[in-house]
């Protein structure tokens, strides 16, 4: 009777959030590695929404072959079209900057545009059941290489601190939340669950993320550099680098919290005993990875030994 509510936990816990491991990497000391391992933050949490998404639609009494190239399909169709659509809103961002006149001269009117261009693709996206945080993403890489630089110095430096702002607030907004909902005691109560089935469950879901994320990392990493040796043009992963990588992509974070808000709660509030524990299994591991995890690398970073 459950399994309706379950089809989207795999892409719940694939979100990874590889911003404390970005904290203690130097981009001129280890380019390649910085590059992995914040081209994969920045791509996966979209991946995961779309994801997300897209095995919603699975009839689970009905699954067979053409139902998993139905939803591969519709990732695709997701993803192209969530993609495309932010493109679009990039460019059209940089051409009025650059080509008409009321946009221009008027650091008022450049960041006003820019605000408001950036959040135009999410409304369409989410008008249109595309994915919205696929489109913002790359209408937000289109605007960086191609607006940004169409407007004066003075806008530069105060869209820079905006964006910069409106995103940290954003993201202690989250943790907040999470450690608020992390002492909601009804939610503890209507799991019903002994402190030892619930520590099981935590440590089950945790091991089976590293072993996924494990078993993702070190054979792609092997066939990189196997490619890499054929066309003697790129420098390999090395083991150490793989395990950095792998470490990094342990963390969970807002968009798994969303996520599973999202599919097991109405209103941040849940009144299923079953959807409850998914949501305290969240939770858990959420604030287990981010932490556990974040004081053990920055504890054997290079720059703090």
């Amino acid at each position: 009777m459950y399994n309706c509510s379950y089809k989207g936990i795999g892409a719940i816990f694939s979100s990874t959030d590889t911003v404390c491991t970005l904290q203690v990497l130097h981009q001129d000391e280890t380019p390649l590695l910085y590059s992995l391992v914040f081209g994969e933050g920045v791509v996966n949490d979209a991946t995961s929404v779309v994801l997300f998404n897209a095995v919603q639609k699975i009839d689970v009494d009905r699954f067979n072959g053409w139902s998993a190239l139905h939803i591969f399909l519709d990732f695709l169709y997701l993803f192209s079209t969530s993609t495309a659509l932010g493109v679009a809103a990039g460019l059209l961002t940089s051409y009025i900057l650059r080509g008409l006149y009321f946009g221009r001269r008027s650091s008022v009117r450049e960041i006003s545009l820019m605000l408001l261009m950036a959040y135009l693709p999410y409304m369409l996206a989410e008008l249109f059941s595309l994915s919205g945080i696929l489109t913002v993403f790359f209408a937000g890489i289109l605007m960086s290489h191609y607006a940004w630089h169409n407007v004066t110095d003075s806008s530069r430096i105060s869209t820079r601190h905006a964006f910069e702002a409106m995103s940290f607030i954003a993201e202690t907004f989250i943790f907040l939340y999470v450690g608020m909902d992390a002492l909601d005691i009804e939610k503890w109560k209507m799991s019903k669950q002994s402190v030892w089935t619930s520590m099981g469950i935590y440590g089950t879901v945790l091991l089976l993320i590293s072993v996924g994320r494990a078993a993702f990392v070190f054979p792609l990493s092997a066939f990189s550099n196997f490619m890499n040796r054929r066309a003697t043009r790129a420098p390999s992963i090395t083991f150490k680098h793989q395990i950095v990588i792998w470490w990094a992509g342990l963390m969970r974070g807002a968009v798994s919290i969303a996520l599973a808000f999202k599919q097991f709660t109405s209103s941040g509030v849940t009144v299923d005993s079953v959807h409850a524990v998914m949501v305290t299994t969240t939770v858990i591991v959420v604030l287990f990875s981010t932490l556990g995890f974040s004081v053990a690398r920055y504890r054997t970073s290079p720059a703090n030994r």
